[in-house]
């Protein structure tokens, strides 16, 4: 039990700084698809603590766990984690909880999908008396999946529908872009497509919700929603320069209070925006090749911590 209670110490020490300790400089907002990474290794590692100290528990509660968990290894193996043949009644406890966390955290995954097939399946009811169809289309087309549908709507807005790379683009959006700045738009969106930024979003979201307490869930939902626009907004600059992306922003949002003192932007959840055109306007030169592939490396040998305190023991035993 030794070792379950390390793999529960670093899991809680890890879950409770990390954030800190990512917040520190602005690099991440030089590196976002780095940054994402990192968060990634992090979450990762914290979730694999958890698992690993739930196994070795349930291990050491009960014999017939231990009995599979150990069936392929030499017989010293299970020595090395000093788990008595009749048990230890009271790691019950513990293996109980992190199994129960386990399948909180399933359930507010499959929660947070089914919610945002719900929104989806919604709001394309609500769209399809907004669609025009173009000159010579037959309504039954409507339902083949163009990749880019045009809505019937004065406020300028575009966005992507999850899991699909179907753009959605108001003809309030087309009077007022043109040109390269209606390519930024559809450049920004095909970035989070490519990426598979919503299924990222529904994990940072479903951990969030199922352990509010929990710093680094909470941070890491924050991060990954504020991170992925940065992200998508250099795949569009990339495309179409960064003053041309910065203006197509402010295009599309000038209207709704984002870059005044009134907060009604922040309520609509566009407060990240003026930092976003400024970031575009203004960059930062990126980290070094080196020290990003130090990073990198760094971030991906996170989540091999854990296990490297799990085998540890076992792995000596062979010897």
């Amino acid at each position: 039990m030794l070792v379950a209670f390390t793999l529960l110490a670093l899991g809680g020490f890890t879950a409770a700084l990390a954030p800190r300790w990512l917040a520190r400089g602005s690099w991440a907002d030089r590196e976002p698809v780095l940054a994402l990474w990192v968060w990634q290794c992090v979450v990762v590692a914290v979730l694999l603590c958890f698992f690993l100290a739930m196994t070795l528990s349930g291990a050491a509660a009960w014999p017939a766990v231990r009995g599979r968990l150990f069936a392929p290894a030499p017989g010293g193996v299970p020595d090395a984690y000093a788990l008595y043949p009749g048990g230890q009644p009271w790691a019950a406890a513990p293996a109980v909880l992190l199994a129960a966390g386990g399948a909180w955290t399933g359930l507010m995954l499959l929660r947070e999908v089914r919610e945002a097939r719900a929104r989806r399946r919604r709001r394309r009811a609500g769209l399809l008396s907004r669609v025009p169809l173009l000159p010579g289309e037959e309504p039954a087309g409507r339902d083949g999946g163009p990749r880019l549908v045009v809505v019937e709507d004065e406020r300028p807005d575009a966005w992507l529908v999850p899991g699909s790379e179907r753009l959605l683009i108001t003809t309030g959006a087309l009077r007022r872009l043109g040109g390269r700045r209606l390519d930024a738009v559809l450049a920004h969106e095909r970035g989070h497509a490519r990426a598979r930024h919503h299924w990222l979003q529904h994990c940072a979201g479903a951990l969030a919700r199922g352990f509010p307490r929990i710093p680094v869930f909470t941070a890491f939902q924050q991060q990954v929603h504020r991170l992925v626009e940065l992200a998508a907004d250099d795949v569009a600059s990339r495309r179409v320069g960064r003053l041309t992306t910065a203006l197509a922003l402010v295009g599309l949002n000038e209207d709704r209070g984002v870059f005044g003192p009134d907060p009604a932007g922040h309520r609509a959840g566009h407060g990240q925006l003026p930092q976003r055109v400024g970031r575009l306007l203004a960059p930062e030169p990126r980290l070094p090749l080196a020290r990003r592939l130090r990073v990198t490396t760094a971030a991906t040998l996170v989540p091999a911590v854990p296990l490297v305190v799990a085998f540890v023991p076992g792995l000596s035993a062979l010897r």
